[in-house]
């Protein structure tokens, strides 16, 4: 189940279990959507996978398995992160 991060980990922004904001990788690293596509260029610069949009929960459900309120914040260093978006940024996520 995902844990539904409250934030982005680059820019802090609040990502809300409502938010159409909210981009998640393969290892549900939480972005905000300005910074996986803009900044990342679709590029997780943890994994080097690519973002889809974060589902949003059901507010039935949210009781039962409510979203996570622990923040992640680890603003990522863009100068090495140009070195990982040279390796994968021209690859097609199934091929990375």
């Amino acid at each position: 189940m995902l844990e539904i991060r409250p934030n982005c980990e680059h820019c802090n922004k609040d990502l809300p279990n409502t938010s159409n904001e909210a981009m998640i990788c393969s290892f549900e690293c939480t972005y905000c959507k300005d910074c996986a596509t803009e900044i990342f260029k679709n590029v997780c610069p943890s994994c080097g996978s690519n973002f889809i949009h974060r589902p949003i929960r059901p507010k039935m459900m949210l009781e039962k398995y409510p979203s996570s309120n622990k923040r992640v914040f680890a603003p990522k260093d863009l100068n090495k992160f140009t070195e990982m978006l040279k390796k994968y940024g021209n690859t097609s996520p199934e091929k990375r």
